[in-house]
């Protein structure tokens, strides 16, 4: 018996609770639009649909569903007279990770001047912060801030404050972001969690450890993300003591017992810090391991120019864990074979990963292979390897033949690079910008003056400012960062004195 034919037993019988339950029913049991479009239509029949309760079931599952319609959603919601929070709430959260963010501040805008009961409540402001996050709409997202400030929102809601600091993160307006988390009483993990990810993806990993340690200093203990996190920042900077005094308290808290992801940060730190033994020891330790994992020892092997024990790799991880390599796995190993100039293995794997392992070469392992090929000198057979991609080259992939063109002195090759760089559509500013600062290095070295200044004048149109370079090390359990032109050191003169000791030693000037 259908539907619909239920609907007409349930009806001749005049039990109108039974049929309201009825249909309530199989509004939660609907898997797809069909299904769902047969029980609005037996609402639609019955008068249900003029019920806000009723109508939540179905818009419910067009908006949020894997299986839904989010297009048949808005068209639900505008045959609603009075739409309550309820309803609004849910489309404003489908909408803020769809491809239309925008539409959620529409719903919003809408709740917020029509008279009628729909207020917005704790539940809106999280996703109405993530669709600005998305969108990008930095504007509109401060917006909403003051609107959350003048109705006192986020005065005393967990959620509401880390949807703030998570929307200025991905804004990279850090500031902001530190200003809403000073302002919170009682942070918890998650919101320190959140702003130390949005300073270590904006390249901030000294920042971002400093916060792990402020949330230390005011008693919030950390979770599995943020040990992850803060491990990530010490790799990037190589604050080994550091990572080794988070390894204990990890180890103390049985982490490493259960969490994959805690371990293979561990591993990671310690190759980056140099200490490759320890990351190989307690990567054989991790009692359980997944491709991540696999491809970070890799990543550390072929970093400390151990390519055999890369390549290695690829047939233990399927003995040992049972793991078939996917494409991160190869493109770690086909790195480690650039980084040591393993040119007929990194060749082989690129031409066999697809038979060997099901894996689809992507662009980043073509320029993986180039950048291998350039390495060697072998600049006229990168560009072959590029023209026979069976799909069309990615800036990356033009980028790497860039980079080797600037080694080789090879200013015919680099011009073309840089010109289809130029025309790939997804290459972004940053990319033609090192484009340009690299030809026009080539250039120089190659005596060609006026075609550099030309280039120089360009770069300078273009408002282009290089970003300078820092190093970083490690005293005491303290990371010291020195910045090329940086005169706000605080131990500036004693850096100078000793450089000046050193000028004047002819011993270091035999060491150098």
């Amino acid at each position: 018996m259908n539907c619909l034919s239920n609907a007409r037993v349930l009806v001749r019988a005049n039990n109108s609770f039974q049929i309201w339950k009825w249909c309530m029913s199989m509004a939660e049991k609907c898997n797809n639009m069909r299904q769902l479009k047969a029980i609005h239509a037996i609402y639609i029949t019955l008068g249900l649909h003029r019920n806000t309760y009723s109508v939540s079931k179905i818009l419910d599952f067009c908006a949020l569903s894997n299986s839904g319609d989010l297009s048949y959603a808005s068209r639900i919601f505008a045959q609603v007279q009075t739409p309550n929070t309820f309803l609004y709430n849910a489309l404003i959260r489908a909408y803020s990770s769809s491809s239309q963010p925008q539409f959620s501040l529409n719903y919003f805008n809408l709740m917020v001047q029509t008279n009628n009961a729909a207020a917005p409540d704790n539940f809106t402001f999280p996703f109405l912060l993530i669709a600005c996050a998305n969108g990008p709409l930095e504007v509109e997202g401060k917006q909403i801030h003051s609107w959350i400030i003048k109705n006192s929102f986020s005065a005393s809601n967990a959620h509401v404050q880390t949807a703030l600091i998570r929307f200025y993160t991905n804004c990279k307006a850090l500031d902001d972001a530190r200003k809403v988390f000073d302002e919170i009483t009682d942070i918890d993990v998650i919101q320190c969690n959140v702003l130390m990810s949005g300073h270590l993806q904006s390249g901030l990993a000294k920042e971002a450890l400093s916060i792990f340690q402020d949330m230390l200093g005011r008693g919030v203990g950390p979770d599995e993300y943020c040990v992850t996190t803060a491990l990530a920042a010490c790799a990037h900077l190589g604050a080994l003591e550091q990572g080794k005094w988070i390894h204990e308290h990890a180890t103390k808290s049985e982490w490493l017992e259960y969490d994959v992801f805690i371990g293979s940060a561990l591993v990671d730190m310690y190759a980056k810090c140099g200490c490759i033994n320890m990351a190989s020891e307690l990567f054989e330790s991790m009692p359980t391991r997944n491709k991540h994992s696999w491809a970070t020892m890799i990543r550390g092997f072929a970093v400390h120019g151990c390519p055999e024990l890369a390549i290695s790799c690829l047939e233990r991880m399927q003995v040992v864990d049972g793991l078939k390599p996917d494409g991160v796995v190869i493109l770690a190993v086909l790195a480690a074979c650039a980084h040591s100039g393993l040119q007929k293995e990194g060749q082989g794997l690129l031409d066999e990963m697809e038979s060997l392992y099901g894996v689809t070469p992507e662009h980043e392992h073509f320029s993986c292979v180039v950048d291998l090929l350039c390495r060697a000198g072998r600049l006229d057979d990168a560009l072959k390897l590029i023209r026979r991609m069976p799909v069309k080259p990615r800036a990356s992939v033009w980028g790497a033949l860039l980079s080797g063109c600037r080694n080789h002195n090879n200013v015919n090759l680099a011009e073309l690079a840089v010109k289809e760089i130029l025309l790939v559509e997804d290459s972004n500013e940053a990319e033609e910008d090192s484009a340009y600062v690299q030809l026009s290095n080539i250039y120089l070295a190659a005596r060609q003056c006026d075609d550099a200044r030309r280039i120089r004048r360009r770069i300078g149109d273009r408002g282009l400012r290089k970003t300078p370079g820092y190093s970083a090390i490690e005293i005491d359990g303290t990371v010291n960062e020195f910045i090329a032109g940086d005169v706000s050191h605080t131990c500036l003169a004693d850096i100078h004195k000793v450089l000046d000791l050193t000028y004047l030693d002819p011993e270091i000037d035999n060491l150098v």
